[in-house]
């Protein structure tokens, strides 16, 4: 085997274990905050479950936004990749383990809860980050490394909820204790990867600048958002739709949830190859514009099969977007500034998942599980309807400048 294709699927399988770590919380995220503290008569963050459930998930992710940044300058700037996800994953494992120690101290107030979990949140968002741009550094393929980094995202969300579920009615403490372990593992293995990283010791105005220059890097970023949004979405409001409308308890909701991780992750490397030969433009434009067609169809689903049937559709089409999506930020972003620009695809990733938490949660308490489905599917379907004229210009479904890797299609 090739040494980048060795790499590509250790470092897959390192993507798949930080994304699994943070799926398992979620599906019994209910449960978990309860056990962590927090009470409608102490905290103003938990006025009720749903309300803590989604203070919980926006700690994590705001963290992401505050620093995702900073580990792609730090690693654009330096030239190296692994130190940097060494440092986040150990860090990001003792985050988890503070947290599953909170019941066992018993003073900590909820809010140093959600202090816990920032802390936590913004060193795993660089062992995520910089993995998945040192796929972006080998070579193969753009399409092939991102569906390398999208199967391993969709087989751990995948798995994460389903196990998390069932981990959650074995002990609520039990998903922060092999979180904390899968990232050890992560720290420790990436060692063993040798460092591509394309160019050193660029400053980071250099590097910021750099990326300015290329706006069209706003377009995977645009879709990034919205997509990332769809899944904060589902992690949230759809676990306890699932839960409140169909009866469900926390593993069989993990189970619905696989319906739509299965065929997304199974399907992210041959989707992605696919993207390599016909382009970007039609996986991304009219995935996008169908992906969210399916969501609409979920949350109008009147029993339990229909609902998986449908969540297994909006799986497939996620997969034909995701890796199109990912890999056109590799097209787009010159090679000494991909930490960078997958550090912007995953900021505006991480606030696409704070706007699932924060529009999903708000709107279905305020009007309704129908009303928040139908506005998070319609945003899918509008932004593939205004981006196409945009597509068209650049001309960016043009394969063959994809084949090449020529930076200057922008």
């Amino acid at each position: 085997m090739h040494s980048s294709d060795r790499d590509r699927v250790v470092l897959a399988t390192l993507v798949f274990a930080v994304m699994f770590s943070q799926l398992l919380l979620y599906p019994g995220v209910a449960t978990l905050v309860g056990t962590l503290g927090a009470d409608a008569t102490t905290s103003v963050f938990a006025a009720t479950p749903l309300d803590a459930s989604m203070w919980f998930l926006v700690a994590e992710f705001a963290a992401y936004v505050a620093f995702v940044g900073l580990w792609g300058v730090a690693s654009d700037a330096t030239g190296r990749r692994v130190p940097f996800i060494v440092a986040g994953s150990f860090a990001g494992a003792v985050g988890y383990a503070a947290l599953a120690a909170v019941p066992a101290v018993g003073s900590i107030p909820f809010a140093g809860v959600l202090a816990l979990r920032v802390l936590q949140g913004s060193m795993t968002i660089g062992a995520f980050s910089l993995t998945m741009t040192m796929l972006m550094d080998l070579e193969g393929g753009h399409g092939r490394n991102m569906g390398a980094a999208g199967i391993a995202i969709g087989t751990g969300a995948a798995l994460g909820a389903p196990i998390g579920g069932q981990l959650t009615e074995i002990d609520p403490i039990a998903p922060l204790l092999v979180a904390a372990g899968l990232l050890v593992c992560v720290g420790t293995l990436v060692t063993r990867i040798e460092d591509r990283t394309p160019d050193r010791g660029r400053s980071a105005r250099a590097l910021i600048d750099g990326v300015r220059r290329r706006p069209t890097l706003s377009i995977p970023y645009a879709f990034g958002f919205v997509d990332r949004l769809t899944a904060g979405f589902f992690a949230l409001v759809g676990t306890l739709y699932f839960q409140e409308t169909f009866g469900l308890d926390a593993g069989a909701t993990g189970l619905m949830l696989a319906c739509f991780f299965g065929p997304f992750a199974l399907l992210q490397y041959p989707m992605g190859a696919l993207s390599d030969r016909i382009g970007r433009t039609v996986p991304i434009v009219v995935g996008s514009a169908c992906y969210g067609g399916g969501i609409l169809l979920v949350g109008a689903s009147p029993s339990v099969a229909a609902a998986a049937v449908a969540m297994i559709g909006v799986g497939v089409l996620g997969a034909l977007v995701s890796p199109a999506t990912m890999a056109l930020v590799t097209d787009l972003a010159d090679e000494s500034e991909r930490g960078l620009a997958m550090a912007g695809f995953n900021l505006a990733g991480s606030l696409g998942f704070l706007g699932g938490f924060l529009v999903g949660g708000t709107v279905a308490s305020g009007y309704g599980y129908e009303v928040a489905f139908l506005v998070v599917g319609g945003l899918e379907i509008a932004i593939a309807i205004v981006t196409v004229p945009v597509f068209l210009r650049l001309s960016l479904e043009r394969t063959e400048r994809f084949r090449s890797g020529d930076h200057g299609d922008a």
